[in-house]
């Protein structure tokens, strides 16, 4: 009977793998508003592939889980800065606690600054000679629970804004996820429904056009934008500890192997996939790959982790490299600290 549960438990995640085949998928891309919400922020989770629903732990898996808060012993705060594409910089600051034996909080803040760009215009395709950013900013608060010593459920509220020069948008936005320890060969399920909220429409100064009096007499006329959807996100995972204190398999206290998968679809664009893999030597150092599957650029992942114990407090140091193929590459450095 445990057999065919487990293997049940599979069936969502390799159907997700093989979705991609299907030769009329239609793709949509460019359909959805706030496309930095799709970022990868964790180093832990970029240095597995992205697989991170069911493996995520503590405060730096909020974007993926929100039920990742349920792991916190004590307190815990996270800060992440990525040298992303094209100049592109981007980070969080984020800190969870425990409030109760069952109940815990977090916040977490991301923010991304495109770096200066070059004003153009019909007359000057070259640039006018002044620059203008590109802000984004997605401030989660979250509260998890433990339902159960095998099952945490997890929910967040979400604050986002996004700034062209001076046009932009703002929204409101839910996830919701979870985290389930099958009791099936050790066995963990995660899903998650990210960026749940209204349509969203820009507006802002930049939209503002001169025109002579005879058109309009204040000689001034607004573009209309249309309003779009945010990218909402399902996750769908697993993960299984194939060596360690807790393996069903292979039993070791002084190492331990973690295998995750995550089937991932977001509105605007075709399911896709991702696996990584994390090798903890007595939980002080780490070492982690992955890769994603059917994604347009993102390819191999690699990390590295050290967790130092000092006194009472832990500290961590992640980082993580991506192969964005003909984009280049990325790297990121993260820095936590459990309290």
């Amino acid at each position: 009977m445990r057999k065919i549960l487990f293997i049940l438990s599979l069936i969502p995640v390799l159907v997700l793998g093989q979705y991609r085949d299907i030769p009329d998928v239609v793709t949509k891309v460019a359909t959805a508003a706030g496309s930095f919400l799709k970022l990868e922020t964790s180093a832990r989770a970029i240095g597995m592939g992205g697989s991170q629903v069911a493996s995520g732990r503590g405060v730096s898996g909020i974007p993926y889980n929100p039920a990742s808060i349920g792991f916190i012993e004590k307190s815990e705060a996270y800060f992440s800065q990525v040298n992303y594409l094209a100049g592109i910089k981007h980070g969080v600051l984020t800190y969870g606690t425990r409030i109760g034996p069952s109940d815990y909080i977090g916040f977490h803040l991301f923010y991304l600054d495109s770096g200066p760009m070059e004003v153009t215009t019909e007359r000057y395709p070259d640039g006018t000679g002044e620059d203008f950013h590109v802000i984004s900013m997605a401030a989660r608060a979250t509260y998890a629970r433990s339902l159960t010593d095998r099952l945490k459920i997890g929910g967040s509220i979400n604050y986002i804004r996004d700034k062209i020069a001076e046009t932009g948008m703002q929204a409101v936005s839910y996830d919701i996820g979870s985290n389930f320890n099958t009791g099936i060969y050790g066995t963990i399920l995660g899903m998650s429904i990210t960026n749940f909220g209204p349509e969203v429409e820009y507006a802002g100064e930049d939209l503002s056009v001169q025109v002579p009096d005879t058109i309009d007499v204040e000689e001034s006329l607004e573009r209309i934008t249309n309003e779009f959807p945010l990218p909402l996100i399902f996750r769908l995972g697993i993960e299984n500890e194939l060596v360690g204190p807790n393996s069903s398999f292979m039993k070791n206290d002084q190492h331990r192997l973690i295998l995750s998968m995550d089937g991932i679809k977001p509105s605007d664009y075709i399911v896709f996939g991702s696996v990584g893999i994390e090798y903890g030597w007595q939980k002080l150092a780490f070492v982690r790959m992955g890769t994603h599957l059917g994604h347009d650029t993102a390819g191999l992942s690699a990390g590295l982790g050290l967790n130092v114990r000092l006194g009472k407090m832990a500290l961590s140091v992640d980082f993580a490299f991506v192969d964005y193929d003909v984009l280049k590459n990325t790297n990121q450095l993260a820095i936590g600290l459990e309290f």
